[in-house]
């Protein structure tokens, strides 16, 4: 992966926080750092996402057809249950 360098401000004690997080896992300031970066773009990406699923099912009739579709599932089911 292509990496590029940039400056940034950060507060003394984050630092020293970033610094003592990467070490306890034998990481750079800068693996830690990217490795944070990810995370946290990647939890937006899944909000948004998240957002948009809980959008379709609060769709009232959406929302019954898959309740009926689960007590189908339900009573279809064995009394002596599944063997995989």
């Amino acid at each position: 992966m292509a990496a590029r360098k940039f400056a940034i401000s950060i507060p003394a004690e984050v630092m020293s926080a970033v610094d003592e997080a990467a070490g306890k896992r034998g990481w750079t300031r800068s693996r830690f750092i990217s490795y944070v970066l990810r995370v946290a773009a990647r939890a937006q990406s899944d909000a948004a996402i998240r957002r948009q699923i809980d959008a379709v099912f609060a769709d009232p009739e959406l929302a019954a057809e898959q309740r009926e579709t689960a007590a189908a599932f339900g009573r279809a089911a064995s009394a002596a249950g599944t063997r995989w």
